[in-house]
């Protein structure tokens, strides 16, 4: 009397692939040697997994359900040692204590495409206020001669005649667990289950082309260099026309001539003479919201900084922008005619060693102002 492999598995004639699966890696989980090692469960262990050969392999399990025996025609599950024959589906006892997933049937011949990215550079007021750029990219894009299929117009692919569409070939070999069958991607169609007879001729089968195109995009305010703005959709579409990656442009801000950032604060240097940084003045400073008079005070030492409050970088999370630090250079003249040496020994003796840095005595301030016009050349 044949063996009833269906009810060997507990399934029913009308089950699925992926419920004759669970079934079998139920029962190999309870049933295999290593954790039964009753002989009587080693004979069923050989059974399930004569009973899997046969209904996992839609060939075998045609010629079961016409009542035919298919193991006797390729060798069999029937008497071998070790596990038995039958053992082909090792993929799948692993699968069973493991959990690892084998990949079965055809793979796509669409698959996702690759992110791409590009440097964008940016002027510090753009970075700073937020802008938009048209940039062009170069990119894989569906091929419209094929709309993405890879076979020329007026044809189509075809079921591969090697693995009848399933992506796969077996072959049966002996080792110390008996007969082993062995399961490698089709060498005829590479997996896919079908083949291209006449590829396209525009994408030669891939189903994508390099194109340029121009895309415009938006600069927030406050980007930094290093920042990546992500395109969705916009980066290299995937063979046989899959979905597109995505574009990430990772921004470049070029020096400024005036200003250094820092974070969101922006900094710069002023160089003002002797007497302006003693006797205060303002100075004029092209600011990026345009010109702007920095106070300095009396008696501004060299090195001192100015903070203009928001007239930074505004933050790119959040509200607000950052500042501009003014930082102050005192130059000292390093040449001086005799009128103006004379107005500074006599500005030297009238201040004295012994008074504090910074303040006038009576008469100073006059002197400081000749002092002034004459480095001034008036």
């Amino acid at each position: 009397m044949a063996t009833d492999y269906y009810s060997v598995l507990g399934v029913g004639r009308d089950a699925s692939q992926d419920q004759i699966k669970k079934a079998f890696r139920r029962l190999a989980r309870e049933l295999h040697p290593d954790v039964n090692p009753d002989p009587k469960t080693q004979e069923r262990f050989k059974e399930i997994n004569a009973a899997y050969e046969v209904l996992s392999d839609p060939q075998k399990k045609q010629v079961y359900d016409l009542g035919g025996d298919p193991l006797s025609q390729s060798g069999g599950a029937g008497g071998a040692g070790g596990f038995g024959a039958g053992f082909g589906n090792f993929s799948d006892i692993m699968d069973a204590f493991f959990g690892t997933a084998s990949q079965r049937g055809p793979r796509s011949r669409t698959r996702r495409g690759q992110d791409a990215m590009i440097r964008l550079d940016v002027e510090l007021s753009e970075a700073a206020f937020g802008t938009t750029k048209d940039i062009q990219v170069d990119t894989a894009v569906v091929c419209t001669t094929c709309s993405g299929e890879g076979a020329a117009p007026g044809t189509s692919a075809q079921t591969c005649d090697m693995c009848r569409g399933r992506g796969e070939v077996s072959q049966v070999t002996r080792s110390f667990l008996g007969q082993v069958m062995t399961s490698r991607p089709c060498p005829q169609c590479q997996g896919f289950g079908t083949v291209v007879p006449t590829p396209c001729p525009e994408c030669a089968g891939d189903g994508r082309v390099r194109s340029r195109r121009t895309l415009t995009v938006k600069i927030p305010a406050g980007v930094d260099n290093g920042t990546r703005i992500q395109l969705a959709g916009e980066g290299e579409v995937g063979p046989g026309g899959g979905p597109a990656g995505d574009l990430y442009v990772e921004i470049h801000e070029l020096p400024h001539a005036v200003f250094q950032r820092r974070g969101d604060d922006l900094h710069c240097t002023v160089t003002i003479p002797m007497t302006a940084a003693s006797l205060g003045t303002k100075c004029p400073l092209e600011t990026l919201d345009g010109m702007e008079d920095v106070d300095v005070r009396p008696g501004t030492q060299s090195g001192q900084s100015i903070p203009l409050h928001g007239r930074g970088v505004t933050h790119l999370r959040g509200n607000g922008r950052g500042d501009l630090i003014v930082h102050v250079e005192v130059q000292t003249p390093t040449k001086l005619d005799p009128e103006q040496e004379e107005l500074l020994r006599r500005l030297a003796k009238l201040r004295g060693e012994e008074r504090p840095q910074g303040q006038f005595q009576p008469g100073q301030q006059g002197l400081f102002s000749r002092l002034k016009d004459a480095f001034n050349g008036r």
